[in-house]
């Protein structure tokens, strides 16, 4: 066990490095979360895709992410109905359970449990993930503080997120067998390469900013229940009918036991549904990281 909780602590780590920084620091996250948005992710979302040839895997993992979203807002739904919550209570913990944090942790831990193939995967689950909490992140955050927003204002959150356009580049300039330059691919691979560590600290740095108000236990327990046991459970049990490489089904499975995603916070503090529930499902579902992602390592028969 202590050789699967090696392969996190060095992750958690870095967490730690940005949390510290930004205590200090008081560093402007924005302006480092807008390098990584607009630059680094969407240069290692398209060296992935242009350097990997597409098959039917990607479309397997956006139907079953999408499978998995379903259930999980079902029974989300239903057991905030029974506990009589409202719609700013329901939104929240959708925001929680529904989106895992991916990229800043999902993908850094693949690397290091797996190998380099496996994180090719985690970048396309990655993508996959920020496609769907882009646009209907949006839709229940503003379902949850009762606003109203319409398809061409979700459409539009949609373009917003440039590592869309990366990665349809990157398919089209794959398809016409385009060879990029050598030189101009290792420009774009060095940055891509950079959004990892990055990621990582902002992740630490956001954690330090959290402000928390009055979270309801229940709610808070929902939350950390779905996103860290229920959701990593759905996900294996989705994975038998994956007719997808075993990797990619580990990494799927490893990718939907993470912990809150970091954007969600920031949505629910964007259109002000219950933002303190959120980000201290965030703090909770990562510090719990640290036992849970080595059990399911363990379950998992990777660094065994």
């Amino acid at each position: 066990m202590l050789s699967l909780l090696m392969i996190v602590v060095p992750v958690f780590l870095v967490f730690v490095i940005g949390f510290t920084a930004q205590k200090l620091l008081k560093m402007d996250i924005k302006s480092v979360s807008s390098v990584s948005l607009y630059i680094l992710f969407p240069a290692l979302a398209f060296t992935t895709f242009y350097t990997n040839p597409l098959d039917g895997e990607f479309l397997y993992a956006l139907l079953f992410s999408l499978i998995l979203m379903l259930i999980l807002t079902v029974i989300t739904i239903v057991i905030a109905r029974f506990l009589k919550y409202g719609r700013a209570e329901i939104g929240a913990m959708l925001l929680g359970v529904l989106f895992p944090n991916s990229g800043n942790y999902g993908a850094p831990v693949v690397l290091f449990a797996i190998n380099a193939a496996a994180f090719d995967y985690a970048i396309m689950l990655t993508v996959i993930h920020t496609f769907i909490i882009s646009t209907v992140g949006i839709f229940i955050a503003s379902y949850g503080n009762g606003a109203a927003i319409t398809v061409r204002e979700g459409l539009r959150s949609v373009m917003r997120v440039p590592v869309i356009y990366a990665v349809v580049i990157a398919i089209v300039l794959q398809l016409m067998n385009f060879e990029i330059p050598t030189a101009f691919m290792e420009i774009i691979e060095m940055l891509g390469a950079a959004s990892i560590p990055i990621v990582m600290l902002i992740l630490g740095m956001q954690l330090a900013d959290m402000k928390f108000g009055h979270s309801r236990v229940t709610e808070v327990t929902g939350l950390v229940t779905m996103r860290m046991v229920v959701s990593p459970v759905i996900a294996t049990g989705l994975t038998v009918f994956m007719p997808i490489d075993d990797t990619f089904k580990l990494v799927f499975i490893i990718l939907n036991a993470m912990p809150v995603a970091a954007n969600a916070t920031m949505i629910a503090a964007a259109y002000n549904t219950k933002p303190d529930t959120v980000s201290l499902g965030a703090l909770l579902t990562t510090l719990l990281s640290l036992i849970a992602l080595p059990i399911w390592l363990w379950v998992l028969g990777i660094g065994v």
